[in-house]
């Protein structure tokens, strides 16, 4: 899979040469239709042409708000605090991102996959990238300083996981190890942000959300394999290698077995059960579907955990509301 076939919504690097869409993001995103050329490289490095990431570091959060509100008997999450958690999810994506772009730069530039991106192919400079990075890092801080002080001191400890993970490529194989860790983040937070505390149903919700994280994290790096194996980079898809199916479906399993660990410990009723269900199923559909050979059919499982993640928060959503009720 190429990062520099021509394509729709390509602007202008610094040399003149065409810019085109990176090869993961989202198809005809607005980013590459109708932001200004000269943003879309910073843009690009947000990823906010790919929604997915964000979406992934929110959905742990949300899961732990709407599992909070089930045990306070509430009907609803906080819905201010699921507006922040985006809000914060979209800025510390995007710093993320930015953080381990600035890392990677050289490594991408040998991956096709990534060599498109704004600062290996020249369109954004590395002290222009930092300053970017400072701005997002801020955005986030707002965000996190409507929390409790708890919850703001445990946000602040996350940042240790983010500084290491660039370099765990390099030195582990199982460097989603370290993404879940990161990630999963938020599966303490939302908990956090509704009681001032951490509790077990937290715990667990944040152990599910690290395996699930290394599991679609493998999927995803599928894509890398050939490339990886050529460049030297490590990943827990080319360490599992022809037991790479059964390896996600282990880690699924164990992702569906901590929640219904937790769904008794927050009073769960069977709505919530039966969000647990389908979340399980669609994991099992994407299991059954795993091709290393086909990267395209990677890309698109991998995105798909989006959908599988809002299954679940839907279940806890409406077992909240049918309880309160």
């Amino acid at each position: 899979m190429s990062g520099k076939r021509p394509g729709a919504g390509a602007d202008l690097n610094p040399s003149g040469a065409a810019s085109p869409a990176l090869p993961d993001a989202a198809a005809g995103h607005w980013v590459d239709t109708l932001a200004p050329p000269q943003l879309r490289p910073y843009l690009r490095l947000a990823r906010i042409d790919r929604p997915i990431g964000w979406w992934l570091l929110l959905l742990p959060c949300w899961w732990s708000a709407a599992a909070a509100a089930v045990a306070a008997g509430r009907a609803t999450p906080d819905l201010g605090h699921l507006a922040l958690f985006l809000g914060g999810a979209v800025a510390m994506r995007g710093a993320g991102s930015t953080y381990n772009d600035i890392v990677d730069r050289k490594l991408d530039a040998q991956v096709a996959r990534t060599r498109g991106r704004p600062l290996p192919s020249g369109q954004v400079g590395v002290r222009q990238a930092t300053a970017f990075l400072g701005l997002l890092a801020l955005i986030g801080l707002v965000v996190l300083l409507q929390f409790n002080g708890f919850a703001v001191a445990l946000g602040l400890a996350s940042l240790a996981i983010v500084a290491v993970y660039p370099f765990m490529k390099r030195i582990t194989s199982m460097p989603q190890l370290v993404l879940g860790l990161a990630f999963a983040w938020g599966g303490l937070m939302g908990w956090a942000a509704a009681f001032g505390d951490l509790a077990w149903p937290a715990l667990l919700i944040y152990a599910a959300a690290v395996t699930w994280t290394i599991a679609y994290d493998t999927i995803y790096a599928i894509q890398d394999l050939e490339d990886d194996e050529v460049v030297g980079i490590k990943s827990s898809a080319r360490w599992f290698g022809a037991h790479t199916r059964l390896a996600v479906g282990l880690l699924f399993a164990a992702t569906v077995a901590m929640l219904l660990a937790a769904l008794p410990s927050i009073r769960a009723g069977v709505v919530g059960y039966l969000g647990l269900a389908g979340f399980a199923a669609h994991l099992a559909w994407q299991v059954r579907n795993i091709d290393t050979s086909d990267p395209r059919r990677a890309l698109m499982l991998f995105r798909s955990n989006r959908d599988a993640g809002l299954i679940l928060f839907a279940g806890l959503c409406l077992d909240a509301l049918v309880r309160a009720g």
